[in-house]
This record gives C-alpha cells, sequence and structure tokens, in this order.
C-alpha cells in the first residue's frame, strides 16, 4: 500500500492502482485504517461468578484431601453436595484440576511398557524355529481337531507336527522335547518363536524351554505378522487341492497330515529356498544341487550362447540368512526378509 500511496502522488491513484493491480477500495481502507487513533486497551472486569482465589484454593484443598483423593469432581461434588455444602459446579473442579495438570490418573498404577518387535535372525539350520497351532474341522459343526506344527525358519523344514483333540500346553511340551531330542539340540543353539496363544506362553512350556536351554520369544500383541513363516506354511495346507472340508475322524486327519508333511518336506520346491525342498536345505544338500544346476546351465550355454544373450547363466542361491523383523538400518541384501 505504501508503494501505491507514493506511486499515486506522481500519476493519480487511479493509473497507480491500475499499474500495480491494487484495488482503490483496499486503499482506501487502509487509508482509513492509518487515520484512526490507536484503540486503547480496555481491562475488563472480572465476571461476579468467577471464584476468588480463597474459594479457588479451598475447592483444591477439598480435592486433594485424602478422603477424595482417589475420587472423581462427580463423586466429590455428590458427597459434599449431599452433607448440605455446594463448594462449586462439577465443571468447575474439573477446569481448576485441569488448569493444575491433574485430570490424569493420580494414583500411582501400573502401566504396560510397550512391545519389543522381535527381531530374530537364523544363519542355518535349527537355529530359529516358529510354532503354531491351527484347527481343522471335524465330522460335525463346532467340532475341531488341533494341529500343532514346529517349523525350522531356515530351511523351511517341519521337524515336528502332531494331530490332537484339544489344544493343551501339556501336549505343546511333549510335541517341543520329543522334537528337540530327535533334532539333538544342543543348550544355547536354539531360539523358538511362537505367538501368544495359552499354550505357547504356559508356564509348562516355558520351564521346558529353560530346562532345555532354548530360548523363547513371541510376537506383539494383535500383530499377526511377527509369526509370518508358520502362518505360511498353513496357507500351503490348507489351500492343497486334496485338502477336505472336514474329517472324519481324528485318524483321517493325522493320515492326511501324515502324507502332506512327506511331500512337504520331501517334494515341496519352496520359493524363498531358491526352489530346493526343505529337506535339501535342512540336510546341506544345497551346495551339490547348486553344482548340478550349474553344469545344466554351462552345457544349455556352450550349447547356444545366442539363445541367453552371450551371458553365462547363473543358479539361483537360496538366502544365506533369514530374518523375522530385520532391523530397520540394516541391510537385507542377498538375505530373506520376513
Amino acid at each position: 500500500m505504501e508503494a501505491a500511496e507514493r506511486l499515486g502522488a506522481t500519476v493519480g491513484l487511479k493509473r497507480a492502482c491500475e499499474s500495480l493491480r491494487v484495488s482503490r477500495g483496499t486503499l482506501y481502507r487502509h487509508r482509513a485504517r492509518a487515520a484512526q487513533p490507536a484503540a486503547e486497551t480496555v481491562l475488563r472486569a472480572p465476571p461476579p461468578l468467577k471464584l476468588q482465589p480463597e474459594e479457588r484454593q479451598a475447592v483444591l484443598d477439598l480435592l486433594h484431601s485424602p478422603r477424595f483423593v482417589d475420587a472423581s469432581p462427580h463423586t466429590v461434588h455428590a458427597t459434599v453436595l449431599d452433607e448440605g455444602h455446594y463448594p462449586c459446579s462439577v465443571r468447575t473442579m474439573y477446569r481448576l484440576l485441569a488448569e493444575e495438570g491433574q485430570l490424569r490418573e493420580r494414583r500411582n498404577v501400573l502401566r504396560h511398557p510397550p512391545y519389543a518387535k522381535p527381531e530374530l535372525l537364523a544363519t542355518g539350520p535349527n537355529q530359529l524355529w516358529s510354532w503354531d497351532i491351527t484347527k481343522l474341522k471335524g465330522p460335525a459343526k463346532w467340532t475341531y481337531f488341533y494341529l500343532y506344527v514346529i517349523l525350522d525358519v531356515f530351511s523351511r523344514y517341519v521337524v515336528g507336527w502332531m494331530v490332537a483333540t484339544r489344544e493343551s500346553a501339556a501336549l505343546a511340551e511333549k510335541l517341543i522335547r520329543e522334537t528337540c531330542t530327535k533334532q539333538g539340540i544342543a543348550r544355547g543353539q536354539l531360539t523358538v518363536h511362537a505367538d501368544r496363544g495359552s499354550s505357547m506362553k504356559s508356564k509348562a512350556v516355558a520351564l521346558l524351554l529353560a530346562d532345555l536351554g532354548v530360548t523363547k520369544t513371541h510376537s506383539r500383541p494383535h500383530v499377526s505378522n511377527d509369526n509370518p513363516f508358520s502362518e505360511a506354511q498353513f496357507k500351503t495346507l490348507k489351500y492343497r487341492p486334496e485338502f477336505p472340508q472336514r474329517f472324519g475322524s481324528l485318524e483321517d486327519a493325522r493320515a492326511h497330515c501324515q502324507a502332506f508333511f512327506r511331500w512337504y518336506n520331501r517334494e515341496h520346491r519352496h520359493s524363498g529356498i531358491a526352489f530346493m525342498t526343505p529337506a535339501d536345505v535342512h540336510h546341506g544338500r544345497v551346495t551339490q544341487i547348486i553344482e548340478n544346476r550349474a553344469q545344466a546351465l554351462n552345457a544349455a550355454f556352450d550349447a547356444n550362447p545366442a539363445r541367453f544373450k552371450g551371458k553365462r547363466p547363473e543358479p539361483k542361491l537360496p538366502p544365506e540368512a533369514v530374518w523375522i523383523n530385520p532391523p530397520l538400518n540394516g541391510s537385507t541384501d542377498e538375505q530373506e526378509v520376513a
């Protein structure tokens, strides 16, 4: 506006406003405001309903008294009102507490800390196991069988499984103990990861793992992707064409799972381990398989290099390390992450 005023003194306000693209009405309003004297600050009298300082302190003392220190303002107000005393409104009690920063819980109550994200690494078989329980539909509605599965995260090999009529910490303890014995697990070698089901968090399983020298970890509450390998294995089971809608008996469920896990461990070409079988990775046959694949690819390249555009093909390698929740600042090159 000052530029328009200066230019208007030379060429006129109309031409100055047109050249500066300023409305003349805006310029006139700016002139009028500048000509008005500065408004004096008016001090308002305090409202007549406002509590006096001594009344305010009396209300705070009442709320802080041992009798009402754990009571809500509604309870305090109703109690003293029944006794024939009206200190102030409930809303005023809340406002006074808010001004003092005392609207939070005033007792020393337990607050659950945030759960840490499990960051688990496996660089070889029998270092990290994941286990879970899933339901299999029984012969009638609302009847189920329970499938317990322990999976080696690095090799995807199912090291132990069991079908039972119920979910039980004792059955889980028995399965884990027998599987550790079968795999020859030494103390300090293994970490077992599970979600927060009742069997997984049971005292019997925790004591067993402590006796065996096995570290246990759990998923965070309400976080489904902290146990991804077991969930993916269950999906493979239930999306197979031969998986039935219901099992006629416990024996049928066991027979089906026995055939499935034999196929899964020995024949299933898993995409996460370079399309090798879990048994190949778990039992250390990766090097020989890579050499055989490399020989086949070299022979194909020598026979027809143009088909490969002159670049010798190399077989895909399985990951050297497998993570559950890798660190955000860590490199995941040549590693599989979940």
